[in-house]
């Protein structure tokens, strides 16, 4: 007894044959001439002989599945089984790829079976071929189908009925439904149905605790079943004698809902679940004319596509999440009795499913997250470029193979940078600017230009603070002046400047420096300094909004207090927690690498929700921090005096609220 598969090189068609080897006869398996690597992967999962599993060289869209002659003769009166499993399962692929894959190559493989005289016709299709059907879809259903109009679903339903209809041989049909890993491995080949929620399960467990409740949606049917129970079923059912003309459910009959899988899913994440879900089905007393007018909306379509984009979910994928249909298995269910095979639940093994994608289907694997990788040859502008954190991401952007350029007021610190980039193997430009100068910034846009062609990443580093109560500052309106000037002013001076050519070019990436004061909302004897940076974030915000279609990316990276030049007027700061300059810099790294809209540390982000949802209680313990540390010598006019020892209640607040600029 022999075999012959198309698809078999595919995911279920590997399984299938798995099954297929433990019995009697020859298997062989179509395979493009341009495959010959799948053919031989195929060998090496299965560890079958060339001689046990032997290519039939073809191609799905040629007549008779293009099987030569010769070939043809050979195999004509020694197949008994013919499994057709070649299709597209993606919802991501266009009409046209389908109709060639489902419909037209079911008709050649039809073809092909009655040219071997096979002994009987094996169709894998699937549930899709129910349409939209609302109710519950039995086995001996199939003209009821209803709601094709989408092309995976009506070419689903189109090859099955040339099968009925055109098939002279015997012939088998087996419906699987959504079909996920294998239920003790895990493995699986591709994203597809429940994976594409997988994203955003995994980052509502980076960013909410597992114990906290969320709200979600309820949504229709999503019947999910793992591979190899698909194989297992089809290999028992297709040698069972007796079965001819009929149809087999490889289903769920107690299917979950889509609220109920993403519920699943997240306690095998470990991440949060929906304790309370909304069905879709309350919104249905608005008229389907007014919900297709706010969903085409230009904006509601573009989130929409932003949102699904930033998620990996195909747009198709949420005309699936509200599922009418049922199916009814109790035919397979009595065909199988006695087998021992039996469909294992869900909750048992989602959890192989999770971590065999998360090791290896995951997106985010085979992004290149690597610095070098996402700086190597681009023009990265910084300023502030001579001390501190601007030096430090220069050394380590440029080591990682970007054209780093230095901006700073003094050449002479610029220079040793530069030396000590020489040193690393890198390579960098120097120039001269005073960026709380316009006509200064203008120049050096202009230079920029028309040395380097363009500017990829723009580091807005260069700043000043000033920390100084305002009891001390009334006479001393001069210190929001400059502050503004170049903490504001300037580094918008370079945005403009730059933004035309990165319009032009639809590419760039700006990062700004922002600060923690700005996210905690209040900050202490730093009003001036908040206040430009907050002014700063205002203003990247806007122009993120205005650019967001044109692919120039905006960063902004709430600091925490640095040990730099620039906090050296302050003595207190010596017993005070701070990052280094090399940990600064890894912020603006994986700014660059990651592009998000903001970078913040931990503390900062729950200092903004206390200060939003109690701004009362912030204003006390912020004031209580302005109470304990006082101002600088520097700050009050006294020069010379000697630094100040921080007492023991300074050291402990300003432990617990380390990086906070106190």
């Amino acid at each position: 007894m022999s075999y012959f598969v198309t698809g078999g090189t595919g995911f279920i068609g590997r399984f299938l044959i798995d099954r297929l080897a433990k019995r009697k006869g020859t298997i062989y398996v179509l395979v493009r001439r341009s495959s010959k690597n799948k053919y031989q992967d195929l060998l090496d999962k299965t560890g079958l002989s060339k001689e046990r599993l032997v290519p039939i060289w073809g191609d799905l869209s040629k007549a008779k599945l293009g099987i030569s002659a010769k070939e043809m003769a050979k195999l004509k009166g020694e197949v008994k089984h013919f499994y057709h499993l070649a299709a597209i399962y993606d919802l991501k692929a266009d009409a046209e790829s389908q109709q060639v894959a489902n419909i037209e190559g079911t008709k050649n493989a039809i073809s092909a079976a009655h040219a071997m005289e096979a002994g009987c016709f094996h169709l894998a299709s699937s549930i899709a071929a129910a349409g939209l059907y609302k109710g519950i879809f039995r086995e001996d259903m199939f003209e009821e189908a209803t709601g094709l109009d989408h092309a995976y679903f009506r070419t689903k339903h189109v090859s099955e009925g040339l099968v009925r209809k055109e098939c002279k041989i015997p012939y088998r049909i087996y419906r699987p439904a959504m079909v996920v890993g294998d239920s003790k491995t895990g493995e699986m080949d591709k994203i597809d149905g429940p994976y594409y929620f997988f994203k955003l399960i995994q980052k509502l467990r980076y960013s909410v605790p597992q114990w906290c409740p969320l709200i979600g949606i309820e949504g229709g049917q999503m019947n999910i079943v793992p591979v190899d129970y698909v194989a297992d079923a089809m290999d028992f059912l297709s040698h069972k004698p007796k079965l001819d003309g009929r149809c087999f459910h490889l289903v769920d009959p107690n299917s979950h809902k889509v609220g109920e899988v993403l519920n699943i899913f997240s306690k095998a994440a470990h991440a949060p679940r929906m304790a309370m879900r909304i069905d879709s089905r309350m919104f249905a007393f608005i008229p389907p004319s007014i919900m297709g007018m706010v969903k085409n909306l230009p904006p509601v379509k573009r989130i929409t596509n932003a949102v699904l984009a930033d998620y990996q979910i195909p747009p198709d994928g949420l005309q699936f999440i509200n599922m009418p249909t049922r199916f009814d298995a109790r035919d397979t269910e009595k065909a199988l009795r006695g087998s021992g095979i039996e469909l294992p639940q869900l909750e048992d093994y989602a959890h192989r499913i999770w971590d065999y994608w998360e090791r290896n289907l995951d997106p985010d694997l085979f992004k290149d997250r690597s610095l070098r990788g996402n700086v190597e040859g681009k023009v990265i502008v910084i300023t502030g470029a001579s001390s501190g954190i601007g030096k430090a991401s220069a050394l380590k952007l440029a080591e990682a193979g970007a054209e780093v350029v230095l901006v700073a007021r003094s050449m002479e610190k610029l220079v040793e940078t530069q030396e000590e980039i020489s040193e690393l193997g890198g390579v960098s430009y120097a120039y001269t600017c005073d960026v709380s100068n316009l006509e200064s910034c203008d120049e050096l846009v202009a230079t920029l230009l028309k040395n380097h062609g363009h500017v990829d990443v723009l580091v807005n580093n260069a700043g000043r603070s000033i920390r100084r109560s305002l009891e001390l500052t009334f006479d001393r309106f001069h210190d929001f002046e400059r502050t503004m000037q170049l903490n504001y002013f300037g580094a918008i001076r370079l945005i403009m400047g730059l933004a035309p050519s990165m319009l032009e070019r639809k590419a760039g990436h700006i990062i700004n420096i922002s600060s923690i004061a700005v996210i905690v909302g209040t900050s202490p004897r730093f009003s001036a300094y908040a206040a430009s940076k907050a002014a700063l974030d205002a203003f990247s915000r806007s122009a993120a909004a205005e650019f967001s279609d044109r692919n120039i990316s905006f960063t902004t990276i709430n600091m925490p207090l640095v040990r730099t030049p620039m906090i050296g007027p302050t003595s207190i700061y010596s017993a005070v927690p701070t990052l280094s300059p090399e940990e600064a810099a890894d912020m603006i790294c994986e700014a660059i690498v990651k592009k998000p809209k903001r970078i913040a540390t931990p503390l900062g982000i729950t200092m903004q929700v206390l200060n939003a949802v109690v701004p009362k209680a912030t204003e006390i313990i912020m004031n209580t921090v302005f109470r304990t540390f006082p101002d600088s010598s520097a700050a009050k006019g006294e020069d010379g005096q000697a630094a100040t020892e921080a007492s023991a209640e300074q050291v402990a607040l300003a432990a617990v609220l380390k990086g906070i600029h106190v």
